[in-house]
């Protein structure tokens, strides 16, 4: 499961996995993939750089990434206090009606929210990459898109590749023109922020219209028989990231979410401005429905609604209020039954990418003895 990029990087298969968990990043790394931790909930510098040391204590050496939530465009002298006004009391009402509605309890007094939208921010983003560099991170990526022209050029200057999320062939061409060096082709199946095209036709889209740069395949990918589709479409590599929701090593502190993700099929999940204000695929729950009923006031755009949902959804998890609890999660949480480590994860996708390649050489056999 070797391609030239995975070489170039030092590593035994082209798996890339993104997860917001350090122990899940470290774990990715050990198992012979690449580890990416995700960024955006980390508001202090002094957190970010407490787990880039835990990873750089339990990855063995082995090579690892850090991704970020930043707008190409530089925004200055925007703070969140300047964002919180923009917010509409309506809307702010509408989520203290809800939540009244599920008998959701408030935080404790002093008791802060733990989940924020600000990693968007440009001087946030930019305070994590002044930590991230001070570390041997080989792979920077951008969740929104090219990152701006001067942090490309930090990242070069460090040997560190950089990467760009594309929902389309012509996003990614905008990628390969800003001087990125991998785009990952982010399939309509994918959790979390996605475009409108599935992963199929997507893919090999992507591959022709940015070659000879390296594509990683994401969204609808949870087995080795799928990397081994991803592969023959002309990707150097995958990018995981549900897959590992409900892995061991996961950070994840309710049961109850838990046993939501293990329970649903791949038909529950929708795309939902709820959570940020952008379509991102999630599970379905009566938190999105709320949102997206057209009688309701409707979610604003993003950065707005991210703020304005926070400490709602950290409520709703710390009391896991079932009805309302969910999670950015794509299509394949289909396939997410039981609870493994990452290595366990791992070992499925390289007997299920064997098994594969193994049927289309037999396939290949068959039609030239023909």
């Amino acid at each position: 499961m070797q391609t030239e990029l995975s070489r170039k990087l030092g590593v035994e298969y082209a798996v890339f996995g993104f997860t917001p968990f350090p122990a899940v990043a470290a774990a990715i790394s050990r198992a012979g993939g690449f580890g990416v931790l995700g960024a955006v909930r980390y508001t202090a510098p002094d957190d970010l750089k407490r787990d880039l040391d835990w990873i750089e204590a339990h990855v063995d050496g082995k090579p690892y990434g850090l991704d970020v939530v930043m707008p190409a465009k530089k925004v200055e002298g925007v703070t969140e206090a300047d964002v919180e006004a923009m917010i509409p009391e309506g809307h702010r009402q509408f989520v203290k009606d809800t939540l009244a509605q599920y008998g959701v309890p408030e935080l404790a007094e002093g008791e802060a929210s733990g989940w924020r939208i600000t990693g968007w921010m440009e001087q946030v983003a930019r305070t994590q990459l002044d930590v991230a560099f001070d570390y041997p991170i080989r792979l920077l990526a951008n969740a929104l898109g090219s990152p701006p022209a001067d942090v490309i050029d930090r990242a070069h200057e460090r040997d560190v590749l950089v990467a760009a999320l594309a929902g389309s062939a012509r996003h990614a061409r905008k990628h390969a023109d800003a001087g990125i060096d991998i785009v990952v082709a982010q399939g309509y199946e994918a959790g979390g922020h996605t475009g409108e095209i599935a992963s199929m036709v997507l893919t090999p889209e992507v591959v022709d219209a940015v070659a000879p740069l390296p594509v990683l395949a994401a969204g609808g990918i949870g087995s080795g028989q799928q990397i081994a589709a991803a592969f023959a479409l002309g990707a150097q590599g995958v990018w995981l990231g549900s897959l590992w929701l409900t892995t061991t090593e996961a950070e994840l502190t309710s049961p109850r979410l838990i046993e939501k993700l293990l329970a649903a099929g791949s038909g529950d999940t929708v795309r939902s401005r709820a959570l940020t204000g952008k379509p991102a695929r999630q599970l379905r729950t009566e938190w999105t429905d709320a949102w997206d009923d057209p009688q309701g006031p409707g979610a604003l755009p993003m950065p707005l609604q991210g703020l304005l949902v926070a400490d709602a959804v950290s409520r709703i998890q710390k009391y896991e209020v079932e009805p309302l609890l969910g999670t950015p999660v794509g299509q394949i949480v289909g396939r997410m039954t039981s609870e493994r480590s990452v290595q366990a994860v791992f070992d499925d996708l390289t007997r299920g990418f064997e098994q594969a390649v193994d049927r289309v050489n037999r396939i290949a056999g068959r039609s030239e003895e023909q």
